[in-house]
């Protein structure tokens, strides 16, 4: 029998006239993963607020491990670990410092502090700077050390707040590794994410949440299924005829076309009622017709960003400045 690990019911924070989560509801079954997906604003950063303890919502319930969180958040600290959007982690200790110094904060006793500090240095590459204040340390290093900070203790559930911004592809993808490993063992994740790949590779289920509304959810395949069939994509030769071509794939594929300036990059969804191959051959010939030059062209399945795009009316990556004035403040 599953058990449910994370229960947000009914969850409801306002700041102001504005609503940061209006009714939020989810459940998290025990050694899985959820991505938390949305635009900036959305309330995400402020569920992972609610559900580790360090906001108190207006209305609604939260359980972690069946463990009221309002009622008892001293026992919920205890077996969840938390990394959020920015490094927790002081700079004037160094990496093991820091790592060690978390252990004791979780009564893990010096020497089981210290060992469990060597482990996570050599699993995170950081090894080599264990001993060097983290002021020295880069960006992407600061990451992962405060990635490693959240495992200290080993906990049950792991909530984590966009937890590979600002690491390198192979820092990601090792990352990735870590937490596949975390979750085989029975750890619950949390995940929220503007990287879409990444809820793509690592989430069991997908939540998308919209000014603090569940939108949707459903597994990867399930979500890409409300878009429809497959997606036309191709590149046009010279700027100045970018939005000629826009409209006519917008013709010929009968829906919204999705238009990238920067990149000359055209893409919709592909006429249902035709198999894709023909939608997309016909949309070379008039394009041929017209002149206009295509340098890349071909046709693939929905991604989560299609998802986004047709839920929300924008795509995942939209400007931080669009988030709203509370989202700023809880991750502030």
């Amino acid at each position: 029998m599953t058990t449910t690990a994370v229960v947000a019911d009914s969850l409801v924070k306002t700041y102001g006239e504005v609503k940061a989560l209006d009714g939020l509801h989810l459940e998290i079954p025990e050694g899985t993963v959820l991505g938390l997906l949305g635009p900036n604003g959305a309330g995400k950063t402020t569920c992972v607020r609610v559900l580790t303890t360090l906001l108190r919502p207006d209305s609604g319930r939260a359980e972690v491990m069946g463990i009221d969180v309002l009622r008892d958040p001293r026992r919920v600290r205890a077996c969840i670990g938390v990394s959020g959007q920015y490094a927790a982690v002081d700079e004037y200790l160094t990496g093991f410092e820091n790592l060690d110094m978390v252990g004791r904060l979780y009564h893990l006793g010096r020497r089981p502090s210290a060992d469990r500090a060597r482990e996570l240095l050599a699993q995170f590459r950081l090894e080599d700077a264990a001993n060097r204040p983290v002021k020295t340390y880069s960006g992407g290093m600061r990451r992962r050390l405060d990635l490693a900070g959240a495992l200290v203790a080993r906990p049950q559930v792991l909530f984590l707040d966009e937890p590979t911004t600002g690491l390198d592809p192979r820092s990601r993808t090792e990352m990735w590794g870590t937490l596949a490993d975390l979750v085989a063992g029975g750890t619950t994740v949390l995940l929220t994410t503007q990287y879409l790949e990444e809820a793509d590779r690592l989430a069991d289920s997908i939540v998308v949440v919209d000014r603090g509304r569940v939108i949707a959810q459903g597994t990867a395949d399930e979500l890409k299924s409300q878009v429809g069939g497959e997606v036309i994509e191709m590149v046009i030769a010279d700027p100045a005829r970018v939005r000629d071509a826009a409209d006519i794939l917008d013709q010929v594929c009968r829906a919204h076309v999705s238009v990238d300036d920067h990149t000359r990059k055209l893409s919709a969804p592909a006429d249902g009622s035709r198999p894709a191959a023909m939608v997309l051959v016909e949309a070379l010939r008039r394009l041929d017709e017209n002149s206009i030059t295509v340098m890349d062209v071909g046709v693939r399945r929905p991604t989560l960003d299609d998802v986004f795009l047709k839920l929300t009316g924008h795509a995942a990556a939209q400007d931080a400045d669009t988030a709203s004035p509370l989202e700023k403040e809880t991750v502030a």
